[in-house]
């Protein structure tokens, strides 16, 4: 998603200057009335044009949510609740499978009303939003003045010590040249690649493998994300209590090349990288086998990449960049 790529890291700015109960708020309301603008769409510009705003909109959720996490939980509980977050990606699909098939079902209604409804239902809790999510732990009015106070010393202590870390603060291009910031992006990358896959092709695989309705489809459709929320809890737990979160990782990657793969084996089946690429391979080929293939290898590439990553932060030796108080002894 280019405009979501290129829009995240300011609207991660705006989110930490205009406070997280604005800004998640904002970006909840303009993805929703894009998304039921998608009803009204006439022909391939109207779709491109959309489909453009909507990752415009909804860029700096994802990363905003978890800075939001770092400024309201210490890290021993921060992993749980990433992992909580996380599975109401998959509880919506769990729950917009079924949903979309039945109003496509519907007479009289079509795919203009499954995004009208669905887009509406994103604008309406804009309002749960912007009543409940307090922006800082001060904030929050169910929280006793003594709970507060230590909820933020707890934190800015935590913050203190991973600054003690290293010897000075990197610039923005330094970040960029970061080995394990690449790292990091290459293994998101990997991910999100399967993920968005999945979430645009599962429902097509399904529907070649019998003749079933669309609603059908939608619960067929359901079962993985249903495992993927209990898959997720349970590895986020088992993360907090043995701590090689690598290898837990790894293993999770693994399962899903497993699975992967042996969707493609029985079946033998006829993001933006993704959909593109088995478009392609479905449009040249008349099989999507090659793509499940390859999103199992890309798991697998994941799972091998992510043992370089470090869960402590380098020195500045380490990380390639010099101490102030040392190049100002040369000097």
């Amino acid at each position: 998603m280019p405009p979501a790529t290129s829009f995240e890291v300011p609207s991660n700015l705006l989110l930490q200057r205009v406070g997280a109960r604005a800004w998640l708020t904002r970006i909840m309301l303009t993805w929703g009335l894009v998304a039921t603008a998608m009803a009204f769409i006439q022909n391939e510009t109207h779709f491109y044009v959309l489909r453009f705003l909507l990752g415009i909109a909804e860029a700096g959720f994802f990363p905003g949510v978890i800075y939001y996490f770092t400024r309201w939980l210490p890290a021993a509980e921060r992993g749980k609740a990433i992992a909580i977050f996380l599975s109401g990606s998959a509880i919506a699909s769990l729950i917009s499978g079924p949903l979309s098939g039945a109003l496509l079902q519907i007479e009289g209604l079509g795919w203009q009303w499954m995004f009208f409804i669905e887009g509406m239902a994103s604008v309406l809790l804009c309002g749960f939003v912007w009543f409940w999510l307090d922006s800082r732990p001060h904030d929050a009015k169910w929280l006793e003045p003594a709970e507060q106070d230590a909820l933020v010393a707890a934190i800015d202590e935590e913050q203190r010590a991973r600054e003690a870390a290293t010897s000075v603060k990197p610039s923005l291009w330094a970040l960029f040249k970061d080995q394990q910031i690449v790292l990091f992006c290459v293994i998101y990358f990997c991910i999100q690649l399967t993920i968005y896959a999945a979430t645009f092709w599962l429902p097509s695989i399904i529907k070649r493998m019998s003749e079933l309705s669309s609603v059908e489809v939608g619960f067929f459709n359901s079962i993985p994300w249903l495992i993927s929320i209990i898959g997720m809890y349970a590895f986020a737990r088992l993360a907090a209590r043995w701590k090689f979160q690598q290898a837990w990782v790894a293993a999770a990657l693994l399962i899903a090349a497993g699975v992967i793969a042996l969707i493609n084996s029985v079946g033998n089946l006829g993001g933006f990288v993704a959909p593109t690429t088995f478009g392609l391979l479905e449009q040249h080929t008349g099989s999507i086998q090659g793509g499940l293939y390859a999103l199992a290898a890309t798991s697998v590439l994941a799972a091998i990449v992510v043992f370089f990553a470090r869960t402590r932060p380098a020195s500045s030796d380490e990380s390639g960049l010099s101490s102030p108080r040392l190049s100002q002894s040369h000097s």
